[in-house]
């Protein structure tokens, strides 16, 4: 049976390599930073890291995390309900939570998994989920899971969120759920007219706050800081591998019940190993650093006003952005990936996005600014771009 699949599959990955999709993955042998080396020898800076606070490599984190392996081990061999919980998973929820302005958390491997084990034992038959059209491919799979009706409006689109809210009134319970930052484009959720529609027509709200947590806002709490509405939102998920810290682990904060009743019956969370202690102590202390400072939210807003104008006065096409993810407008996939080569060799670390991760002939560079690059790095990024967008005819010469 195999070597008929091994041709289909071979004949699928030819398929994708001339359609110009085809994904390689570059290797890095540094630490994660805004200077890195891959394994070729060259130096280069990094723009595509979701290290939005610089927080990867932090000293700090390193020390907590290497405490933590002399005081509670390597790992717990267990889920959470048997013998899989320590006092540092339940000190990083109750830090989340206070981070959030939320009653309870509850921990997982990844975010992915929290998104993924959210509605299944929340909403039934009888209860609807809105979702936005442009929402994270997890969020998409986690509701594939549930018995909910399933409603759906365009990216960021009030009046088609209300259409389906109007569509939606039928169910018993209803739950608008949206990214908070969409992270192929960098615009922001707008949660204050999200919120008014969800008081309107009687539904509930859960934010993916994965891209924006530790980026919007004034202290980087979130799209509920931007929009004064922390406490109110019922379920907000996130992740520890972007901002804050960069390593593994997800999480869903929000009301108190909503909470507990995941820790009953959210199946990532009952058949999925407890984060590694070292992950848990560096979680704590990064949420420590946070409450001690702004230092490095301020850095990083600073660093992204700077970059997205000085790109769009070189004459790059910029989706609108509030966050720190400035997505290049390119359209074609090839393209995509030849100028991302090409700055490769002008020492610029970036990645072309295409089909399937954005629709087709929506092909882009995603940059992604962080706190720890300096003026420095950012403008020898702008002049890399704009040598190459010049050669490859992006930009008029």
């Amino acid at each position: 049976m195999y070597d008929n699949f091994q041709k289909f599959l071979s004949q699928e990955l030819d398929g994708i390599r001339e359609a110009g999709l085809y994904k390689n993955e570059r290797i890095i042998v540094t630490p994660q930073g805004a200077e890195i080396r891959v394994n070729s020898g060259k130096e280069v800076l990094n723009f595509c890291a979701n290290n939005y606070l610089g927080l990867s490599n932090n000293p700090k984190l390193i020390a907590a995390a290497k405490e933590a392996l002399d005081t509670h081990g390597y790992g717990l061999s267990s889920v959470r309900f048997i013998c899989g919980t320590q006092d540092l998973h339940k000190k990083l929820e109750a830090s989340i939570a206070e981070f959030f302005g939320t009653e309870d958390t509850i921990l997982y491997a990844a975010a992915f998994d929290a998104n993924g084990g959210v509605f299944e034992p929340l909403l039934g038959e009888e209860d609807a989920i809105i979702s936005d059209a442009l929402n994270h491919a997890s969020i998409i799979d986690g509701v594939r899971l549930s018995k909910a009706q399933r409603y759906r409006y365009a990216n960021a689109d009030m009046a088609d969120l209300e259409e389906q809210l109007k569509k939606a009134q039928a169910q018993r319970f209803r739950l608008i759920v949206t990214d908070g930052v969409f992270s192929m484009d960098g615009n922001v959720a707008p949660m204050d007219k999200i919120y008014e529609l969800a008081q309107k027509y009687d539904a509930m709200v859960m934010i993916d706050e994965c891209h924006s947590a530790g980026v919007v806002g004034e202290t980087g709490r979130g799209v509920t800081e931007l929009y004064n509405l922390r406490g109110k939102i019922e379920i907000i998920t996130g992740t520890l591998g972007k901002a804050f810290g960069g390593a593994i682990g997800g999480f869903t904060t929000g009301k108190k019940e909503i909470i507990e009743l995941l820790r009953q019956r959210s199946r990532p969370y009952l058949f999925s190993n407890s984060i590694p202690p070292v992950v848990a102590a560096a979680g704590i202390k990064m949420f420590d650093m946070m409450a001690e400072t702004n230092e490095l939210q301020d850095q990083l807003h600073e660093n992204t006003a700077y970059f997205v104008q000085k790109m769009l006065d070189a004459g790059f096409d910029i989706k609108p952005t509030r966050s720190a993810i400035c997505a290049v407008m390119l359209y074609d996939a090839k393209l995509s990936q030849e100028m991302a080569a090409k700055l490769l060799d002008e020492g610029i670390y970036v990645i072309g996005f295409y089909y399937p991760v954005v629709p087709k002939e929506q092909a882009r560079i995603r940059v992604q600014i962080s706190a720890a690059h300096k003026r420095e790095h950012l403008d020898k990024c702008i002049a890399a771009f704009t040598k190459v967008g010049k050669e490859l005819g992006v930009l008029k010469a």
